[in-house]
């Protein structure tokens, strides 16, 4: 079958389908067109005439030419994977013919999570009282461990209380991720009463609880960007958003919490997830040990 773009729309329909996040969907459909932009070049046209040979030139290309990081390479894997498991279902291929059942992962070396320590986190919160709004987010972030996707799709309806009148939010499946609900503090809860009583008056229908000046749902991007920026005017440099769910699965463990509590709460599949996050608190410990001796 021809590598067109109307195939490279149906694939991406097939993920909305499977409940990918947009972000994921945006990553998926670039890294297609560049690969079948590189095949094309070479003459290859048909989903029948791609070998593994091809895919590795490709990602040879990618990474020597292009200059890409092993990570980003290991994540166009994944997307020329999921494309050609696309291809296998729609019967477009069988699976002795799919060329990327034999592509390998790159080596990559692992780091410890980046998480912010005392004054990075409490610098961010200063950096946020510019905006009730992002100081809101920044706040839930910090006290509950969500995921940003997670953060931008919660509606009022997901602030729940127990019959024994604990709070928690409610996080709604999607995708792989399943439902699960995280314990609100008084900390994080009067954070998003606060933002709650001073947002201005959603459209019809809209029940997120983050929202822009004309009511609807606050994108994502948006979302990072502000948080971007919140950084920056804090001095804290090398940061991500989800260095603050890093900074929460830390601190809780530091503290003592369960692994599998904590587990639970962030919503990790593996305890062996959580448990990495083990070796950041040991390297804090062992760092404030070093600094006693001095």
């Amino acid at each position: 079958m021809a590598l067109a773009g109307e195939l490279i729309e149906k694939f991406i329909e097939y993920l909305k389908e499977k409940g990918k996040s947009n972000s994921t969907l945006i990553a998926y459909k670039k890294d297609i067109e560049q690969v079948l932009e590189f095949l094309a070049a070479k003459g290859i046209t048909a989903s029948e005439a791609v070998t593994t040979e091809d895919l590795r030139a490709f990602l040879q290309y990618v990474q020597v030419d292009k200059g890409f990081n092993l990570k980003t390479v290991s994540r166009k894997i994944n997307s020329i994977r999921t494309f050609f498991k696309y291809l296998r279902e729609q019967g477009i291929i069988t699976t002795d013919k799919d060329p990327s059942l034999r592509l390998t992962h790159p080596k990559i070396e692992a780091h410890l999570p980046r998480t912010l320590n005392k004054i990075e986190y409490r610098a961010l919160r200063d950096a946020s009282r510019v905006d009730v709004r992002l100081y809101t987010m920044v706040e839930l972030l910090l006290q509950t461990g969500l995921r940003i996707g997670e953060l931008q799709r919660l509606s009022t309806e997901d602030i729940r209380v127990t019959p024994l009148g604990h709070r928690y939010l409610h996080i709604q499946t999607f995708g792989s991720h399943a439902m699960r609900n995280v314990p609100l503090n008084e900390t994080a809860y009067q954070s998003i009463q606060d933002y709650l009583r001073m947002r201005p008056t959603t459209a019809v229908g809209v029940k997120s609880i983050f929202i822009t000046k004309s009511g609807n749902a606050i994108p994502i991007r948006n979302m990072r960007s502000a948080i971007k920026r919140a950084f920056s005017r804090a001095g804290i440099k090398n940061a991500t958003v989800n260095d603050i769910r890093n900074t929460f699965i830390a601190h809780h463990l530091a503290n003592g919490v369960n692994v599998l509590t904590v587990a639970k709460i962030v919503g990790h599949k593996r305890i062996s997830t959580t448990e990495k996050y083990l070796d950041v608190v040991k390297a804090t410990e062992e760092a404030k040990d070093s600094l006693k001796e001095l």
